[in-house]
């Protein structure tokens, strides 16, 4: 059959899909935050201890990174659409448990629970969007959104969780996700109409699937356990070979066996390749802020948590903007590596401003302007970075490509809280050493001058990451811009190489002659 006669139509009911699939990616973004504000009060309604605390966020963290390429797999076998709503349905039921907890154990179980079904729900979204908008304009407006509720959904969860738990209880930071997941597994199931022969029916790679949990898992926990027991703990840097080994292990399977987890194609191309290591650094970047403002504005300015929340409002604001207004308009219009590279780099100008934070800045002439370039930067970065980690791969790889984008993004949080807050933490006791020696005034002053100054060493660090992922886009990616009726993703049968003879993207930028667009034949 031609390739003309066998192109797919859109699905009509698409645009309505893609509400019920941001709500869910909404609801995954949000509870990675939401939590964390509530952690305090729940830690005293359950006597969890200050040893055990971090296993509230730890636990999620490790069943969801760990998990993130068993769930994009899992979508490509048994089909996007039933694996998204199985996913909605088990997070639905995981926060009911947690807000039901009667003590720490049945708190722990439920967070891990949320983030087994949640590493089947993020990779069947995203897996969605790269097989029902196909053509160049529309995916750009689709992963704008996509791309602005995962930026900025992290902060509406500090909004949201300031709101619940200080109007109701704690609970309701698990509560929440009921009524969200529900809306959206009822809609998916009546309006998500997911393409025809685009799944991959190859048996399951049981070794990989082992060999990359326990790696990431690992790898997860390493950075974690680092956090509170330092980086040159025994069990730490045991922690970290054993990653090693067991990724390496997992790379040596995947080229040798016949259906891998995770094929090499996906990641070795230059262009995916670069969005999954430049967007982990940025990730590392943002999450550690976000940490250090919740706790700047908290213990330092005094703001409550509400107050806390509606203090990151302008970084939605700007990412919303960059990814919707900017990022969208311009996708189809210049090379994704002239959007990701001036992002990172406008974030880094945004944080390099937040460098200047003491103990009495003023958030109106610091705060605002550092959160307003970092958020419009993001926003414009993420749009491009979302959109080409899914372009080009074939339909049958759509739900793994998809989980290797998540699958950075959580690796980076998980780094980047543990990293820039060992820095900080260091920085901070360098400071109040050195200062109490010379016989500095006012212990509780110094105590936040201690803390600010520890911020301020993590953040210089946040924007050496930024730039470096900047010049990693700039770099690595060499993808033109996508020719107005481009597509996302081959078919089940066909070859992502396959090219538009004459219509590389040499006319939007001379150094891409050699880029190809793919032709979808369904």
């Amino acid at each position: 059959m031609s390739k003309t006669a066998d192109i797919r139509l859109p699905d009509p009911s698409r645009w309505k899909a893609l509400a019920f699939i941001a709500l869910a990616q909404l609801m995954v973004v949000l509870d990675a935050t939401i939590v964390n504000i509530a952690l305090p009060h729940a830690q005293t309604a359950l006597g969890i201890t200050d040893a055990n605390k971090q296993w509230v966020i730890t636990a999620y963290a490790l069943a969801f990174g760990g998990l993130l390429l068993f769930g994009g797999r899992i979508a490509d076998l048994w089909g996007r659409k039933r694996t998204f709503v199985v996913g909605l349905v088990g997070f639905a039921l995981a926060s009911a448990l947690g807000g039901a907890a009667q003590n720490q154990g049945m708190l722990f179980g439920s967070r891990a629970l949320q983030g087994v079904f949640g590493a089947l729900l993020a990779p069947a979204a995203l897996s969605l969007l790269a097989v029902m908008f196909t053509d160049a304009k529309e995916r750009a407006k689709a992963f704008g959104i996509y791309g602005a509720i995962a930026g900025g959904g992290g902060a509406v969860g500090l909004i949201l969780g300031g709101l619940l738990t200080q109007t109701l209880n704690w609970r309701w930071t698990f509560f929440v996700n009921i009524p969200f997941a529900v809306v959206a597994a009822a809609g998916a199931y009546f309006v998500i109409r997911e393409p025809s022969g685009s799944r991959n029916r190859s048996s399951l790679d049981m070794p990989g699937v082992v060999l990359s949990a326990l790696g990431l898992v690992s790898l997860v926990y390493g950075f974690t356990r680092a956090e509170s027991a330092g980086w040159s703990d025994a069990l730490t840097i045991g922690t970290f070979v054993a990653s090693g080994v067991l990724l390496l292990a997992f790379v040596l399977t995947e080229s040798k066996v016949k259906s891998p987890l995770l094929p090499l194609r996906v990641v070795m191309d230059r262009n995916r390749g670069g969005v999954y290591l430049s967007l982990g650094l940025a990730v590392i970047a943002m999450f550690g802020l976000f940490l250090f403002l919740t706790y700047y504005l908290q213990v330092v300015k005094g703001y409550s948590p509400i107050k806390t929340g509606f203090a990151f409002m302008p970084m939605i604001a700007g990412m919303i903007t960059g990814s919707t207004q900017i990022g969208a308009r311009l996708m189809t219009r210049v090379p994704a590596r002239k959007l990701m590279g001036p992002g990172f780099l406008t974030a880094a100008v945004g944080m390099l401003l937040l460098t200047r934070l003491g103990i009495d800045s003023s958030y109106a002439s610091v705060i605002l302007p550092g959160q307003l370039l970092l958020g419009l930067g993001m926003g414009t970065a993420f749009m491009p970075a979302m959109s080409l980690a899914t372009h080009g791969v074939e339909s049958r790889d759509a739900g793994v490509a998809s989980a290797m984008v998540n699958t950075s993004q959580q690796v980076g949080g998980a780094i980047g809280t543990a990293l820039l807050n060992t820095i900080a933490a260091s920085a901070a006791t360098a400071y109040a050493t050195s200062h109490a020696a010379l016989g500095a005034g006012d212990p509780e002053l110094l105590k936040l001058q201690s803390m600010v100054h520890g911020f301020t060493g993590a953040i210089w660090w946040a924007v050496g990451i930024l730039v470096v992922a900047a010049g990693i886009a700039v770099t690595f990616i060499n993808a033109g811009r996508p020719a107005a009726t481009g597509t996302s993703a081959g078919s089940g049968s066909g070859s992502a190489s396959t090219s538009a003879s004459g219509s590389g993207s040499g006319e939007a930028d001379g150094v891409e002659d050699e880029l190809k667009v793919p032709v979808v034949a369904h």
